[in-house]
């Protein structure tokens, strides 16, 4: 007997809730628009337009801004999304430090903290922090409905509860995230990988904006990657597709937080930067880092060694061509493996993007098959350091869209206590 509960028929409601999301989704991506521009840009008639922007603007998700005229007749009535219909919370751990932001229902953002942690904090006291950020964003003005608060972490997510499984450079294990948040937010809940967070940031606010195809690699204490196809996250089998950092690029090379040995995030990282200096150092070459960190290379940044580079320090000059040199071996390995249209590159080394572009370019047109390598290109996160925190409001967001109305329910309202995933 078929399982009647797998597949959504097309009854009137549903029809009707695709609908409503169409609405929802052209003025996100397009801005104001008449009832009659959403009519003729949907394919809906003019009534249906009406009625769908009645159930909309009742439940104060979009809102009339003016009128505009267009050839004879009288002027059009403008609608847009309404800032005002709610807010969002999208939070990040990484292992030196948690960002947190709060963003209007346009997703401008309207607070925003960011703090360096030390993992000598622990565990608790950090998850304790990102919790006490979050709070004071939604108190910040606190008369807006919470709609979505989204989390991103650097490692394996079980998407089906929300639990973090594997964290190197966090050094965590089997931490119910989800289930923590869902103590002090009663609110849908988002918890992923901050990669897959991050290119669904830049897809949707970024540097891949319009592009389906895109793969994004974060580059700071480690490296995590996030990849879209035909503009869907690929998961992989088990869900946990993205880990290039964790490529094996040298056999022999240093030990890695997962357990292997030469991990190409060894090379690429900033630790792996970092590791460049401090052997020309030990080497004896002479460098301004020396004086710029105090005498204590432990005070090393990336802006650190940038600043010493653009002062014409080669050392610092030298790492940054290695560290260039090694991600676009890396990168032409996985334009010849996937074929995407961009690859973006984010996290804190894009700090140095000037210095390591140019180079991971250039290997890339060297190394990669030349017809894959004709058809990518290779761009700066857009969003920096807020790729992952956007991509966070990205999926809230995207949640809110999908199902603005829900078999006649107060719109999102119905949704917020269900804990439904939505494909992204």
């Amino acid at each position: 007997m078929p399982d009647q509960g797998r597949y959504r028929t097309g009854d009137q409601a549903l029809v009707r809730q695709m609908n409503l999301s169409v609405i929802m989704h052209y003025l996100r991506e397009h801005g104001a628009a008449s009832r009659a521009s959403l009519a003729e840009a949907t394919g809906l008639n003019k009534t249906t337009v009406s009625s769908l922007v009645r159930e909309l603007t009742g439940q104060g998700f979009i809102h009339e801004v003016g009128t505009r005229t267009l050839g004879p007749g009288r002027p059009g009535v403008l609608l847009r999304l309404n800032p005002a219909a709610g807010c969002i919370l999208a939070s990040e751990i990484m292992a030196d430090f948690v960002s947190v932001v709060r963003t209007d229902f346009s997703a401008q953002v309207v607070w925003r903290q960011r703090e360096p942690i030390d993992q000598a904090m622990g565990q608790c006291a950090i998850i304790d922090r990102t919790l006490t950020l979050l709070h004071q964003a939604l108190d910040a003005e606190p008369y807006h409905e919470l709609l979505g608060v989204a989390l991103g972490v650097p490692g394996l997510v079980d998407r089906t509860n929300g639990t973090l499984l594997f964290a190197p450079n966090l050094h965590w294990n089997d931490v119910p995230l989800r289930a923590i948040l869902n103590e002090s937010f009663s609110s849908t809940v988002f918890v992923d990988n901050e990669a897959n967070l991050a290119v669904l940031g830049e897809h949707y606010f970024g540097a891949a904006r319009h592009c389906d195809d895109v793969l994004y690699l974060t580059l700071g204490a480690g490296v995590g990657g996030g990849l879209l196809r035909g503009g869907q996250l690929c998961r992989g089998a088990s869900g946990y597709a993205g880990e290039f950092g964790h490529m094996t690029i040298d056999a022999n090379g240093a030990l890695c937080n997962c357990g292997n040995r030469g991990c190409w995030e060894t090379l690429v990282s900033q630790w792996g930067l970092f590791g460049h200096v401090r052997s020309a150092m030990q080497d004896g070459r002479a460098s301004r880092l020396g004086d710029m960190t105090y005498g204590d290379l432990n005070n090393l940044t990336v802006a650190i060694v940038v600043d010493a580079a653009r002062a014409g320090d080669r050392v610092a000059q030298v790492a940054l061509e290695q560290v260039g040199f090694d991600l676009g071996t890396g990168i032409a390995s996985l334009v010849n493996a996937l074929n995407p249209e961009l690859v973006v590159l984010g996290g804190s080394l894009i700090l140095a993007g000037e210095f390591l572009l140019p180079i991971a370019e250039e290997q890339v047109r060297r190394r990669a098959l030349r017809w894959s390598a004709d058809a990518t290109r290779i761009v700066l996160a857009q969003q920096g350091a807020d790729a992952c925190v956007m991509g966070g409001i990205a999926a809230s967001l995207q949640a809110v869209l999908a199902q603005p109305g829900d078999d006649g329910a107060e719109g999102y309202h119905a949704l917020r206590s269900s804990q439904r995933e939505f494909p992204m």
